[in-house]
């Protein structure tokens, strides 16, 4: 077998909480010199070990603020754990926070450059692929193009997120409730494009509550509940897992 193309190993996560940084002006000066509110911190992620391989298609479930999409943080890069290591070997997609990268004075058409350059496209490919690219986010975001990206809605945002990152080559794709957004033209647009990465032998991880989705798309599932991992197995065993404590 291959080495995984994902591993973690007791990854762990400590964020701090400081209650001061919220607080007004008025209460500050209230509490200057007496006794002031703690850092705390807590652990989003702690202990979760898995791995990988190429070509699967793995499904990460649980509540809200249980450890999900900080995991898929930590595989993108974006966060730096603070406990045990997390090896990714290959380069990453990732389809998580779509329009964080967008300038919101630039237009539209200057965004799909920034964001295609900030991850590796070059301009030729990125003017070759431009109406391609227009294109699949749709009519609205077509219209728009040429309008700074501020007076977009956000879904028009994702939209166009979306349609820059499907076209990069890397094998490994981080999918954090994209298709939650949008119309169901939009969404099928998702389905086809995700599936074709797929049948290229592209690694999914996807975060969602949508279990259609989730069985759709995944074999495996990891069941997350309170920044541990305490399923991995079948999607349908993390599914049904996450469904028991639902119920409760």
């Amino acid at each position: 077998m291959s080495k995984p193309i994902i591993e973690a190993d007791n990854l762990g996560i400590r964020f701090v909480r400081n209650r001061r940084r919220q607080l007004r002006l008025r209460e500050m000066f209230i509490h200057r010199g007496g006794r002031q509110p703690s850092a705390s911190e807590f652990w989003p992620l702690r202990n979760v070990s898995f791995q990988i391989q190429p070509g699967e298609a793995v499904g990460v479930i649980g509540k809200n603020g249980t450890g999900k999409s900080t995991t898929l943080r930590l595989v993108a890069g974006v966060l730096i754990p603070d406990e045990g290591s997390i090896t990714v070997r290959g380069e990453v997609a990732p389809l998580l926070e779509l329009s964080a990268g967008f300038s919101n004075d630039l237009t539209g058409r200057e965004n799909v450059h920034l964001v295609g350059s900030l991850h590796g496209l070059s301009p030729s490919y990125l003017k070759a692929k431009f109406d391609e690219i227009v294109d699949f986010a749709g009519e609205q975001v077509q219209k728009a193009i040429d309008t700074p990206v501020r007076h977009y809605s956000s879904g028009m945002k994702v939209r166009l997120g979306f349609s820059v990152i499907a076209q990069l080559q890397h094998p490994i794709l981080l999918v954090d409730e994209v298709m939650a957004v949008g119309d169901a033209e939009f969404r099928k647009k998702c389905y086809e494009t995700i599936e074709r990465l797929l049948a290229e032998g592209r690694t999914l991880v996807l975060v969602s509550h949508n279990e259609n989705d989730l069985t759709r798309f995944c074999t495996r599932g990891l069941y997350m509940d309170a920044g541990r991992l305490k399923v991995d197995g079948t999607v349908r065993e993390a599914l049904d897992a996450y469904n028991n404590v639902v119920r409760t």
